[in-house]
């Protein structure tokens, strides 16, 4: 088995600034929401969109965007600290590597996770933090009456298609990656499991022609499957999409599963979806799990604030190395390889013994 291993931290570029102190850098953190609000003001402006290649006035980009000049230049200011847009000596702002992965056009564009991350409901659950680390339940339920899921359907459509719109695109960012990583060419079969609207499939079905697939999820979310793997689809002679809770049962046989960063639930119901995999599979099926990990990882700021996030809203949590194998072996599985997916997955390649 090997273990993930931590980048080395990257030094300090030449004349770069020196770390601010201690004390500062804390008043900086308990100034944290100031950053993400700005993150989430230029997505939703849409600055990044509008600013092109060669450096831009204030006036002109607020005139592109609609906004008071002065007021923009201040939010470009704060955000140029982090590295977000970049201010030129003569005034005018560019863009940084940062800023363009808020353009909507971009091909690795995080703007919709940018607007997720920071959606009216996080400035709701945030403050009560503490209530979730005293009593380990998501602070969602009080706050709002319901499961987070129903209150994002129910209560919040325009959240709710934020979130879909978010998991669209990091869905399909990482499914090319996942695919590229995985050798499947001893696999005439593989299920992806809980796999959404079908991406990792669909890119594994595009590396292996010969290769036939499944997508499970529960029926609201494969109703909106790509439309590749729909009838009439490139695809659609090659996948079939089964509706169900994978928790209940996975009702397939494959050569490989994969379950791709959906064993955040309690201990319980992850439990019972690894177990009905491990039924379905039986003795030498290869079974490959990509989670975040919130140990010694390239991502560990962003991976324990998402574990904090699972926590308000599910009650959730993102595993360590040894948690995530720990419940892979107890539900019979041989851990094999751990391997680096991106910054921030990671592939658990495992097998049920014979």
């Amino acid at each position: 088995m090997t273990a993930p291993s931590r980048a080395p931290a990257a030094p300090p570029e030449p004349g770069a600034p020196p770390s601010p102190p201690p004390s500062m850098r804390l008043r900086e953190l308990a100034f944290g929401a100031a950053c993400a609000a700005a993150v989430r003001a230029a997505a939703r402006l849409g600055v990044a969109d509008a600013l092109g290649d060669a450096p831009v006035t204030v006036e002109t980009l607020a005139a592109a965007v609609h906004t008071e000049p002065g007021p923009l230049r201040r939010l470009l200011r704060a955000l140029s600290c982090y590295g977000v847009f970049a201010e030129r000596p003569d005034g005018t702002f560019t863009h940084t590597e940062m800023s363009r992965l808020l353009r909507e056009d971009d091909p690795n564009s995080l703007r919709a996770i940018a607007m997720w991350c920071t959606e009216p409901w996080t400035w709701d659950a945030w403050p009560l933090l503490d209530q979730a680390v005293r009593t380990g339940r998501n602070v969602v339920e009080d706050l709002y009456g319901k499961e987070f899921f129903a209150y994002l359907n129910e209560d919040a459509p325009e959240s709710a298609d934020v979130f879909n719109r978010a998991m669209t695109r990091s869905s399909e960012q990482s499914a090319r990656e996942v695919a590229a990583l995985l050798d499947l060419s001893g696999s005439r079969s593989v299920a992806d499991i809980g796999g959404g609207q079908g991406h990792v499939v669909a890119s594994l079905l595009d590396k292996y022609p010969a290769m036939q697939g499944y997508l499970l999820d529960l029926p609201r979310v494969v109703e909106n499957a790509l439309p590749r793997l729909r009838e009439g689809g490139d695809l659609a002679d090659r996948v079939r999409i089964v509706p169900g809770d994978v928790r209940e049962a996975v009702p397939v046989e494959a050569d490989a599963y994969v379950i791709k960063n959906i064993l955040e639930w309690d201990d319980e119901s992850t439990a019972r979806l690894l177990r009905n995999v491990v039924e379905a599979g039986g003795p030498g099926t290869r079974v490959i799990v990509i989670e975040n990990l919130v140990d010694d990882t390239p991502s560990m700021r962003f991976s324990t604030a998402m574990d904090l996030l699972l926590l308000l809203n599910v009650g959730g949590a993102k595993h360590t190395t040894d948690s995530m194998v720990g419940r892979l072996e107890a539900a019979g599985l041989a851990v094999g390889e751990i391997q680096p997916v991106n910054p921030f997955l990671h592939a658990f390649d495992c097998i049920v013994p014979a």
